[in-house]
């Protein structure tokens, strides 16, 4: 019998939060949305958060170019801030449109307690330490979102095409593109991980729970309001 290989530095990171990560990938809001039965009051809520949420997702890649050791770590948090702020930002409009949430509304919303709980908690992980902290902190956004549309596509009740009014949005984090995006990240966090002491593996996991916890949050704040 071949023994399992050992993980990768990241996927044993999460291995120690898993009954977080667990809470998270297959919380209730996610599984309403892959069988299309979420109350479209409860994403119409999601959606204007996440607005908010990406605004302060740029500041923490913003955060990143300064904390950077090399012009590689520059150019990444460079490039994610300006693909953040001169693409993403541009198609979330576009999509809360198609859902009646104008671009004025957006502007002029308060933020949810979770909202700025989850932001606010990254930003200081940034400030607190130094790149590794802040892409840890970052990571349950980014490669949890990828994780989330793959275990969507595999399960028997999702349902796809124009019978589920959240297909964009599960096709948008099943895409190439961002698969790609979210591998490229569990590599660069892989390469980062390796290496590091017990106490240093020990305060990252904990900050990646802590971040992961605010995620299920940030779910459970789109069911609360249906």
């Amino acid at each position: 019998m071949t023994p399992a290989s050992d993980p990768t530095p990241f996927a044993a990171l999460v291995a120690r939060c898993a009954p977080e990560w667990e809470a998270y990938c297959r919380h209730e809001f996610v599984r309403r949305l892959a069988a299309g039965t979420l109350p479209a009051e409860a994403f119409r809520r999601y959606l204007r958060q996440d607005y908010l949420f990406l605004l302060h997702f740029a500041r923490a890649w913003g955060l990143a170019v300064y904390k950077s050791r090399s012009i590689a770590e520059l150019r990444q948090g460079l490039d994610s801030l300006k693909a953040i702020v001169d693409l993403e930002m541009g198609l979330h409009v576009d999509y809360c449109a198609q859902w009646g949430i104008g671009a004025d509304e957006l502007e002029a919303l308060p933020e949810a307690r979770e909202t700025m709980a989850y932001t606010r908690y990254v930003l200081d992980a940034g400030h607190r330490g130094d790149l590794l902290d802040l892409h840890v902190a970052l990571a349950p956004c980014l490669v949890g979102y990828a994780d989330i549309a793959r275990w969507i596509e595999a399960q028997p009740f999702t349902v796809r095409g124009t019978a589920n009014p959240y297909e964009a949005w599960i096709a948008m984090y099943a895409s190439e593109e961002f698969q790609a995006a979210a591998q490229a990240e569990r590599a660069w966090l892989d390469a980062r991980l390796a290496g590091q002491t017990a106490e240093r593996l020990d305060g990252l996991a904990a900050t990646f729970r802590d971040a992961t916890r605010l995620e299920i949050d940030f779910w459970q704040m789109g069911l609360d309001s249906a």
